[in-house]
C-alpha cells in the first residue's frame, strides 16, 4: 500500500519537525514548504492526498492560497490551521469547504486525528458498523424468535430499517445479504403475526393505532386555531424513505413526535387512505358514505372524494375550524400550489395529499428506464430523494416553516419489491391488484395468503354475497395461469402494496415544529 502523501505549509515549517518526524514514523510521506505560492505550485503536481494551510502567512494568506488550491482541485482535502479564533475567519474556511479546522499550537496526536477522520473516516466507519451489526445481529435474531406485539414488531422493524440504512453506506455486500435475509425471515414471521391477529384487532380493545384512527387520536389534537397545522400525506412513503428524507426536513423543523401506526388492509390507496381522511374503516364507509365508497370492480376513481370523507369527519369531530384540502398529482401542479403557499397561512388545517412516490412505483413498473434506476431498495430510497431535494413539495415546507405552521407528515400505505410469483385464479371481474385479490370463486395456494372468506369481519365490504379477499404474504404478487411467463417477467422485480410485509403495513407519522 502507498504512504498517504501530506503537504504542510506554514511560515515557520521549521518549528515543526517535531510533528514532521512523528507522521513520518506513522508511515506518512511529509512534504514541507513556508509560503502559499510554493504551495500552489506543489499541488498542481504533488499528488497530494491532504494539504495542512497555516491560515497566516506573509505573502498569499492561508484564505487566499485555500481558494487557489480549491479552484485547481477542489477534490482535495485542506485542514486550516490558525492561530486567531476569529469568527470570520472560521466562517471564511468553512464556507471554501475545508476539511478540518484546527486551533494552534497544535499536537501530534490532533494532526493524527484529523488525518484519520479525512482519510480514514470510510474504513474505520465501515470496520466499526460491521462489527456492530455482527453484534446486532445475534440480538435480532433473538428478538425475531420472541417477538409476539404489534409494538414489538414496530421496534423490530425499525432496527431492520436502520440497519440497511448504515449498512448501505459502508457498501459491505455480504453484510447486505446478511441483512437481506433477516429481513425475509421477519417479514415470514409477520405473516403469521398478522394472520393469527389482525381480525382480533376489529373486535378487542388491544389494537394497534390503525388507519382509521390516525386523524382522530394524532393529527386533531395538534390542530390549533392560534397557529396552522400542515397534514402532508406522501402517497407510498415507506418508513426508509422518510429516514433519508428527514435531514433534509430537519433544516427546518425539528421532530417533536414520532408515532407509527398500521395501514389497514389491503395496504391500497382506495382503502387505507380514504380510511385517514373518513375516521371510518372500509365497510363503515361504504355504509354511511354509499355516494363516495367505490369497490374494487366499480367503475370510476377510488379516492375522489377524500375532502369530503375529511369534512364529514370534522364535522363528526365537532372540530369548527377553517381547512383546505389539496391533491398534487404532477409537477405543474405542485409549482402552482408552492408559488401560492401565502394563501394557506391563515388556515387551521391545510392537507396536501402528495402523489410522487405512487407514481414512481408505478413508473418501475412500466417503464424501463425507471426499473434501471431504481432497481433496489437502495436504489429506490436514493431517487425518492433526490425528488425530494428538486421538489415543490420542500418548498412549501419551506414557506410553512416561515409561516410558523406545526408540520405532520404521513402516509396511506408503503409498498415491497415483488420477487417471486404466486398463482390465482377467479372470475373474470377479480380485483386487478397484484398484492390482493377480492372475488368470487378464488383459488389459490393457500401457504401463500391470509385468506378472509367473510371480508366484515375486518370490516371489508363485499362487492357481492360470496366475494373473499385474499392478501399475499411477503414478497409475493399474483400471476394467472394464462400467459404466465410473459406476466412473472413483467412484474417481476417491481414495487407493489396491497399485501402483508413490514414494509407495507408499518408506517411512519410524524409531528414536527418549526425552528
Amino acid at each position: 500500500m502507498n504512504a498517504i502523501k501530506i503537504l504542510w505549509v506554514d511560515d515557520e515549517i521549521e518549528l515543526l519537525k517535531p510533528h514532521q518526524l512523528f507522521l513520518e514514523k506513522k508511515n506518512y510521506e511529509v512534504s514541507t514548504c513556508n509560503n502559499g505560492a510554493e504551495a500552489i505550485e506543489k499541488v498542481d503536481d504533488g499528488n497530494y492526498d491532504i494539504v495542512f494551510l497555516d491560515e497566516n502567512m506573509p505573502g498569499l494568506s492561508g484564505i487566499e492560497t485555500l481558494s487557489e488550491i480549491k479552484a485547481k482541485l477542489p477534490n482535495l482535502p485542506i485542514v486550516m490551521i490558525t492561530k486567531s479564533e476569529e469568527e470570520y475567519i472560521m466562517e471564511e474556511a468553512i464556507g471554501a469547504k475545508i476539511a478540518d479546522y484546527l486551533i494552534k499550537p497544535v499536537n501530534p496526536n490532533q494532526i493524527l486525528l484529523s488525518l484519520k477522520k479525512n482519510l480514514d473516516h470510510s474504513r474505520l466507519i465501515s470496520e466499526k458498523t460491521t462489527s456492530t451489526y455482527q453484534q446486532e445481529f445475534r440480538k435480532i435474531s433473538l428478538d425475531l424468535a420472541m417477538v409476539n406485539t404489534f409494538d414489538e414488531w414496530v421496534d423490530l422493524y425499525k432496527k431492520l430499517v436502520h440497519w440497511e440504512i448504515e449498512l448501505e453506506s459502508i457498501d459491505d455486500v455480504g453484510m447486505l445479504e446478511i441483512l437481506e435475509s433477516q429481513k425475509n425471515e421477519a417479514n415470514s414471521q409477520f405473516f403469521k403475526f398478522i394472520q393469527k391477529n389482525y381480525q382480533g384487532w376489529f373486535e378487542g380493545e388491544d389494537k394497534p393505532l390503525l388507519s382509521h384512527h390516525l386523524f382522530k387520536e394524532v393529527v386533531a389534537p395538534q390542530i390549533n386555531k392560534d397557529r396552522g397545522t400542515l397534514l402532508i400525506v406522501i402517497d407510498n412513503l415507506r418508513y426508509d424513505q422518510l429516514r433519508v428524507l428527514e435531514p433534509i426536513i430537519n433544516n427546518y423543523y425539528k421532530k417533536e413526535e414520532e408515532i407509527p401506526f398500521y395501514s389497514i388492509l389491503p395496504t391500497a390507496t382506495q382503502y387505507a387512505r380514504n380510511a385517514i381522511f373518513s375516521g371510518l374503516t372500509p365497510l363503515e364507509m361504504e355504509k354511511q358514505h354509499p355516494n363516495y365508497w367505490k369497490n374494487d370492480t366499480d367503475e370510476g376513481g377510488k379516492n375522489l372524494f377524500e375532502n369530503d370523507f375529511l369534512t364529514a369527519q370534522l364535522k363528526r369531530l365537532n372540530l369548527d375550524i377553517k381547512h383546505e384540502y389539496y391533491k398534487i398529482t404532477n409537477m405543474p401542479k405542485g409549482r402552482e400550489l408552492a408559488a401560492n403557499f401565502k394563501g394557506i397561512k391563515n388556515n387551521d388545517l391545510t392537507v396536501v395529499v402528495y402523489n410522487f412516490v405512487d407514481m414512481l412505483s408505478h413508473s418501475r413498473t412500466e417503464m424501463e428506464m425507471i426499473k434501471e434506476l431504481a432497481n433496489d431498495d437502495k436504489a429506490y430510497r436514493s431517487l425518492t430523494l433526490s425528488w425530494f431535494k428538486n421538489s415543490p413539495l420542500l418548498e412549501m415546507i419551506q414557506k410553512a416553516q416561515e409561516y410558523g405552521l406545526k408540520l405532520i407528515i404521513t402516509t396511506d400505505h408503503g409498498t415491497i419489491n415483488t420477487k417471486n410469483p404466486t398463482k390465482v385464479i377467479g372470475e373474470k371481474n377479480i380485483s386487478a391488484n397484484l398484492r390482493y385479490k377480492t372475488g368470487r370463486s378464488l383459488s389459490y395456494d393457500d401457504k401463500d395468503v391470509y385468506a378472509v372468506k367473510s371480508p366484515k369481519d375486518i370490516q371489508l365490504p363485499s362487492a357481492h354475497m360470496t366475494s373473499s379477499f385474499i392478501f399475499a404474504k411477503e414478497d409475493l404478487f399474483f400471476a394467472y395461469p394464462n400467459n404466465y411467463n410473459h406476466y412473472v417477467k413483467y412484474f417481476k422485480n417491481t414495487y407493489q402494496h396491497g399485501g402483508i410485509s413490514l414494509e407495507e403495513m408499518i408506517i411512519p407519522c410524524v409531528i414536527m415544529k418549526p425552528k
